[in-house]
């Protein structure tokens, strides 16, 4: 059972780390490592296995200052041949200048700027086209965010004119009745009244619905925030809600993850009481606040600028997101408190970063497991599944989700699968960086593994993993069970005694990480066989399956067959879309229109648990091995 991060003791003397790449100072006890510091502070540092000191991914280099191991090493780690040390292995014992390897920070993607265009107030939806959006939706959509913006110029009040500084802009408007967010209002006289006194007042005001939720510069920018909060990873996305241009995405990884990799640990964790429940849902909101302030900073503005927010995520990440009780999602019937969507302001569910009176939709759940994000990964996949019969979306990752849609209606189904095909709980596992293994192949007789920007090896991302083991079964490094050949020469003993393949140095890939692999390939096959059976359609009649998720944008479809992850079909029936979820969220931020579609989506989908089924058990052992592909 994963523990909880380790946190400064009552007492215990504290210094200070600062990391000049990130403009970043925070604190740290002396019996804390410098990743639960860095991590409890928001500080994007890598970890794909939460801190545990097993994938090597956070590493760094102690310019100045003293730490120690946390095995009880030396106090001065820092040797001038090698320098870089995991920072989940040392703590410091003085003030300390900490520069992060490049492979361990999480990246902010710029887009390319659209230049901005501005509406006139009342004028129609335009239709926005966005290459990252097309690539997963395949066409482009009507934008009508939730949140407009109008630049104005008012008279200023005279005593011929004393109307009251709302009611001058509702009448600018010519909306004569209209809320205003407390916040706001209460900045707004002081807006208006800047100097040079005398001249019209010119302000740009922010309304979403009847309300106005914020007054800023003539001309001011508009931004959205988009997040896709996953198990294991949360996914930002930073648009201009006036242009509808996608600016900026940044993926990091969920620090809930500190609290165990899958959803079943955290619900028992926060099940425990409203203080463990309310540490999971502060790291929810660092994960946001992160996001925000990293993808504004790579663009030059400031989070307090971003207006409208929309999440999506599971139904246990919704439901601790926002505080809601989750003891109930992990006992049978599963049952969630709010299925439909959610809107309420930013400042009530603690995101306290975003504009004073910014609001935060949350996208509909379906049941179960099963939450918003799978329905925005079906809002964005409908290009692709409206012309077919029978199609089948599976969104891939630690809870991977899979609906097949067949004759217009819609069932669904989650797989625990686990955070092995991410990368997560295998020996060597790591995020997709600079030196992770992508790709193994058999070239001349021997393993060749590819890393990711032609680095040298020092892990494998979740491609990699389910390359390696698809290499290995056809070149019979392992047996149809999953056990390691105990006679093929390419087989080793790892330190601990048991089998495993040697990939690169010090880059091991052991036959528990076969048998991980083994489980979730197994969980995933077989929710995939049942629900074409609620069905009542065969794998050979699936038109369109979409494989979703980030990990299922890198893998290669042949190796998922080989190993019986997905079944086999022509390469031609399988699309891969990455992150779907992402691009439906992003969808919910620019388009009122789109949030109706989801929660028409939502409606329709029928959610089934597999695991309720008395065959349950006897077709997960049947896809546990490896030579059961069909």
């Amino acid at each position: 059972m994963s523990e909880a991060p380790a946190m400064a003791s009552t007492g215990a003397r504290t210094h200070r780390l600062s990391f000049p790449q990130l403009g970043r100072e925070v604190s740290a006890a002396e019996d804390e490592s410098l990743f639960r510091a860095a991590r409890r502070h928001g500080v994007r540092i890598v970890g794909a296995c939460g801190g545990r000191g097993t994938c090597g991914s956070c590493t760094v280099r102690v310019v100045e200052g003293t730490v120690q191991l946390l095995d009880g090493g030396p106090a001065d780690v820092v040797d001038a041949r090698d320098p870089w040390v995991r920072a989940c292995r040392i703590a410091a014992r003085a003030d300390c200048t900490v520069e992060v390897a490049a492979r361990s920070l999480a990246t902010v993607v710029r887009a390319e700027p659209e230049p901005p265009h501005h509406e006139p107030v009342g004028a129609p939806p335009r239709q926005v086209t966005h290459d990252a959006a097309r690539d997963a939706c395949g066409e482009p959509w009507s934008q009508s965010p939730a949140v407009q913006a109008h630049d104005l110029t008012l008279p200023p009040a005279t005593l011929a004119d004393p109307l009251g500084d709302v009611d001058r802009i509702a009448r600018a408007l010519a909306q004569p009745v209209l809320q205003v967010d407390l916040a706001a209002a209460r900045a707004l006289p002081d807006r208006l009244r800047q100097p040079p006194t005398g001249l019209p007042w010119q302000l740009r005001a922010w309304r979403r619905g009847d309300e106005l939720i914020g007054f800023g510069p003539h001309g001011g920018r508009t931004l959205g925030l988009a997040v896709d909060l996953g198990t294991t990873n949360a996914a930002g996305f930073l648009v201009d809600l006036d242009s509808g241009a996608h600016l900026a995405s940044l993926g990091l990884e969920n620090p809930q993850a500190a609290w165990g990799a899958d959803l079943i640990s955290r619900i028992n964790h926060a099940a425990r009481d409203a203080a463990a429940a309310e540490e999971l849902r502060r790291a929810a909101l660092r994960a946001i606040e992160a996001l925000a302030h990293d993808l504004c900073h790579g663009v030059g503005c400031t989070p307090s600028q971003i207006l409208d927010v929309a999440v999506c995520g599971n139904t246990a990440m919704h439901h601790l997101l926002l505080g809601l009780p989750v003891r109930q999602l992990g006992r049978a019937p599963f049952v969630g408190v709010v299925r439909d969507a959610t809107d309420l302001k930013a400042r009530d569910m603690g995101l306290a970063v975003v504009a004073p009176g910014a609001w935060v939709h949350l996208a509909p759940n379906v049941g179960g497991f099963v939450g918003g994000d799978h329905v925005t990964a079906l809002l964005a996949s409908q290009p692709h599944c409206a012309p077919c019969t029978t199609a089948l979306v599976m969104d891939i990752g630690t809870n991977t989700e899979i609906s097949v849609l067949h004759a217009g209606r819609i069932v669904t189904a989650s797989a625990p699968s686990g955070p092995a095909l991410e990368g997560g709980h295998i020996g060597c596992g790591m995020r997709a960086a600079e030196g992770a293994i992508e790709r193994v192949r058999v070239e001349r007789g021997r393993l060749v593994a590819d890393t990711i920007g032609g680095m040298p090896a020092v892990g494998l991302c979740g491609s990699g993993v389910l390359d390696a083991l698809a290499t290995f079964k056809r070149a019979g490094l392992v047996q149809g069970q999953g056990r390691l050949s105990a006679v093929h020469p390419d087989v080793v003993r790892a330190p601990d005694g048991t089998r495993a393949v040697q990939l690169a140095p010090g880059v091991l890939f052991t036959q528990a990480d076969v048998r991980a692999v083994q489980l979730a390939k197994a969980a995933i096959r077989t929710a995939t066989e049942l629900l074409l059976e609620e069905a009542g359609v065969a794998a050979a009649s699936i038109e369109c399956f979409v494989i979703a998720g980030a990990f299922g944008a890198y893998i290669d479809i042949a190796s998922g067959i080989e190993i019986g992850l997905f079944p086999p079909l022509q390469r031609e029936r399988f699309v891969q879309v990455g992150n779907a979820a992402g691009a439906g969220v992003r969808r919910l931020l620019t388009s009122t229109a789109e949030r109706a579609r989801a929660v028409e989506l939502a409606r329709q989908c029928r959610p089934i648990e597999l695991s309720s089924r008395s065959d349950f058990q006897k077709v997960f052992l049947r896809h546990i091995d490896l030579t059961h592909t069909t």
